[in-house]
């Protein structure tokens, strides 16, 4: 297995600041990337079998899908401003995105198949919002991506965690495919935080103790989970963003908590 936390890097010809695909993983499903436009630069996407969720974190883009103009896009100055713009775009279809000004993109794609599902624009108001946790373990969800949106294999949300609050938590993991009770599911989280000069800190463990890794993660990095549990923590003072990717055989979030944890939300309010 890969080493779980992945850089940023330096832009390459093509504005990739940070790549996970199935093979530097080393599992099946979850592919995500960063990319950073600037004013009139394009940025194309389209796959023979993969399709894709494009989130766009900050900036805006003129959007066309197979030719067609779908005009402009986006707006967000960054992404702890609430719920922005993605596009979802299926197998074969060709996805061109015109940076109006400085351009940031998450790419999430996963398996896919032609002619499962159209194109669609998902603008701000179509993501659906919740908030978890209490005390301080609190956290705001936006859902892009659902198991309750059409789509193949990906599931796609943005959570913001406020400074001093724990996230993912009680630890919790998908890694078997054995639902109803739970489901595999591998994931990816992309980190930023308010001030950038920030830190946070994730842990990713199984019961066995075959992974075990505790990280601390700056503004940028990405933490893979390949199984187990994955808790975060957001230190007082630095508000923490994270967008999940997820993807495995079936498209269902059915997760277990650690039991030595699960009397956290079991005890009375």
């Amino acid at each position: 297995m890969a080493n779980l936390l992945v850089k940023r890097k330096q832009p390459d010809a093509q504005g990739s600041v940070l790549s996970v695909t199935p093979k530097s993983a080393g599992w099946t499903y979850v592919g995500f990337e960063v990319f950073q436009r600037k004013a009139a630069q394009d940025f194309t996407w389209t796959s023979k079998d993969r399709e894709a969720c494009i989130v766009l974190l900050s900036g805006k883009a003129r959007l066309s899908l197979d030719g067609k103009d779908q005009g402009e896009i986006g707006g967000r100055k960054g992404v702890f401003e609430g719920p922005g713009w993605s596009v979802y775009v299926p197998v074969g279809v060709t996805c061109v995105l015109k940076a109006s000004g400085d351009l940031e993109l998450g790419v999430c794609t996963a398996p896919g198949s032609k002619g499962a599902f159209p194109a669609r624009i998902i603008p701000p108001e179509q993501v659906g919002f919740e908030e978890r946790g209490q005390g301080t373990n609190r956290r705001l969800v936006y859902n892009i991506l659902p198991d309750t949106a059409p789509a193949e294999s990906l599931l796609v949300v943005e959570v913001v965690t406020p400074g001093g609050n724990w996230s993912s938590y009680p630890p919790h993991k998908h890694d078997r495919d054995a639902l109803p009770e739970e489901s595999f599911l591998e994931e990816t989280y992309y980190h930023r935080l308010n001030p950038p000069q920030g830190f946070a800190f994730q842990r990713v463990y199984t019961d066995d103790r075959s992974i075990d890794e505790t990280m601390a993660i700056e503004d940028g990095d990405c933490v893979m989970v390949p199984r187990g549990y994955h808790p975060v923590g957001a230190p007082h003072g630095y508000d923490l963003y994270y967008l999940n990717v997820m993807a495995g055989p079936n498209r269902k979030w059915v997760f277990k908590n650690d039991p030595a944890h699960e009397w956290i939300v079991k005890k009375p309010r």
